[in-house]
C-alpha cells in the first residue's frame, strides 16, 4: 500500500489506521520499557505484586514508627508532669 501524500509531502492515512499504528507502537514501547527494567518474563506479574507488597510493608513500618514516637513523647511528657506534681506535693518525703 502506497501512502497518500498531501501537497506539502505529508503522509495521509485514515484515522482508524493511524490509531492502530499508535496502539501498536505504544504496546511495543511498553514491552521494551518493561524489558529494560527486568519485568518482561512470565514472573513479571508476581514481581510487581511483590514490589507492591513491599511498598505496603514500608508504609506500615513508617506509620508504626511515627505512632511509636508519638506514644513515647506523650508518655515522657505525662511522666514529667507526674514527677513535677509529686515533687510539688512532697509525696516522696521532705526535701528541697
Amino acid at each position: 500500500m502506497t501512502p497518500r501524500r498531501s501537497g506539502q509531502g505529508h503522509v495521509r492515512m485514515p484515522d482508524a489506521e493511524f490509531e492502530e499504528l499508535l496502539a501498536r507502537a505504544a504496546e511495543e514501547g511498553a514491552k521494551r520499557a518493561l524489558a529494560d527494567v527486568g519485568l518482561d518474563g512470565t514472573e513479571a506479574a508476581m514481581d510487581v505484586r511483590d514490589l507492591r507488597a513491599l511498598l505496603d510493608c514500608i508504609r506500615f513500618v513508617r506509620r508504626t514508627a511515627v505512632q511509636t514516637t508519638v506514644h513515647l513523647v506523650t508518655t515522657g511528657i505525662i511522666l514529667a508532669l507526674l514527677a513535677g506534681i509529686a515533687l510539688k506535693l512532697k509525696i516522696f518525703g521532705p526535701g528541697g
